[in-house]
């Protein structure tokens, strides 16, 4: 790049030249190739830049300070053409303090010597040095933002001491964690504090092969700024995040599987994934956790974030169904033999969330269907952020989600 720099500040100085011998179509050279010198030096060194050249505001005499080959840009007009690049930027000596004249310029001569027009070698280098220093300064003070933001450190003390004497009431317990869609109805006999902390949700991890199973009945929801066709931007993407931390920094074994179930329709989604995950579950018989991710769906002016530790984080939301409704009462063909098993797992995480982070995790939706959670005692619909919250807020969330779950099944108050 440098060799090119130079190569171009020859050619300015004859363009230089035409226009001293008055040369119209020489001056026209000379303003154009300045215009595209200018261009060039901006663009290829400090591209930045090249917006905030036309008026030297605030903010650029900053970059001055802060960027050296800006300034020095700044500094040598190269938009005028009465006086080289060489004369503006380098002290003349004044030829009469020691007697002796300025040889005149032979408008004739052609391409005056390089060496006479460019600034030293050492001078050029002193300046690369000191843009790449500035770009190293500014490339660490980056990567020492994004791993600040990405930290997550888990609180292992309570942040909210619950006292659940309150929620022996059942309609304390119900406006405290639950919210019950107007289709269906939940008794005080299922939604009783002592008789859903009575299940043991501990897991065994002797066994060998996959404990834990994530996968996605809408597997095409996205988020705000998710990238159309990448997989990895999408709730499957999130998915991937929280097996992996699973996996790594909670010693699980989790088997993600990616199967699609609702890419020309939603509709039926939960029956034409029923039969693959009753395969997985035959093959992998060492499962003992099954968790739907979802991402939820919300009006524009609502978003599902909050600031957890400095991490902009999605909150998320625990689902069941409880096959029942309000205008058929239970509904016979969708049983579920594991219903007091499911309602007391995302209760307990939910507890586990309000106590360590609170406002974290929204209310538990009951709803009167089934959603594939009959498959096994610990099976959980997990709905996370809403489709306005961005892919970070929804990757930052799976660290405190896997934190809770890890509480739960290892019987941590």
């Amino acid at each position: 790049m440098l060799g090119a720099v130079l190569a171009m500040l020859l050619t300015f100085g004859g363009a230089r030249s035409a226009v001293r011998s008055g040369d119209a179509l020489g001056e026209a050279a000379g303003w154009v190739f300045a215009r595209e010198f200018a261009g060039t030096l901006y663009g290829q060194f400090l591209p930045v830049t090249a917006l905030l050249r036309e008026n030297q505001t605030p903010l650029q005499r900053q970059i001055i300070e802060v960027a050296p080959l800006y300034g020095y840009a700044r500094e040598v007009s190269l938009f005028s053409a009465e006086r080289s690049f060489a004369e503006r930027r380098l002290p003349q000596e004044d030829p009469e303090a020691d007697g002796e004249a300025l040889p005149e310029e032979d408008p004739e001569a052609g391409t005056p010597d390089a060496e006479a027009e460019l600034p030293g070698a050492a001078f050029y280098d002193l300046l690369q040095q000191e843009n790449e220093a500035a770009l190293r300064a500014q490339e660490e003070q980056e990567e020492q933002e994004e791993t600040q933001e990405s930290a997550f450190v888990p609180h292992t003390v309570p942040q909210n001491p619950i006292d659940l004497e309150a929620f022996r009431d059942y309609d304390t317990l119900v406006q405290n964690f639950y919210t019950v869609d107007a289709n269906t109805m939940a008794s005080s006999e299922q939604l009783d504090v002592e008789e859903l902390l009575s299940y043991d949700m501990t897991l065994d991890r002797t066994s060998d092969g996959p404990q834990i199973l994530i996968y996605h009945t809408h597997s095409q929801e996205a988020f705000a700024d998710s990238i159309p066709g990448d997989e990895s931007t999408s709730i499957v993407g999130v998915g991937d995040r929280l097996a992996q931390i699973l996996t790594e920094q909670y010693g699980y074994q989790v088997l993600h599987h990616k199967g699609t179930y609702d890419v020309d329709s939603r509709d039926d989604a939960y029956s034409r994934a029923l039969p693959d995950l009753e395969q997985l579950l035959e093959q992998n018989p060492s499962i003992q956790v099954v968790i739907d991710l979802h991402r939820d769906e919300m009006p524009e002016g609502t978003r599902l974030a909050m600031d957890l530790d400095g991490r902009p984080t999605a909150r998320f939301m625990f689902f069941n169904g409880l096959s029942r409704t309000r205008r058929t009462g239970s509904i016979s063909y969708l049983t579920n033999e594991y219903q007091e098993e499911n309602l007391a797992f995302s209760f307990q995480m939910k507890l586990a969330s309000e106590r360590y982070y609170p406002g974290l995790a929204r209310k538990i939706y009951l709803k009167g269907y089934r959603y594939n959670l009959h498959l096994r005692p610990r099976s959980l619909l997990i709905e996370l952020g809403a489709q306005n919250n961005t892919v970070q807020e929804a990757m930052n969330a799976c660290d405190p989600i896997a934190h809770i779950l890890d509480m739960v099944l290892s019987g941590q108050p």
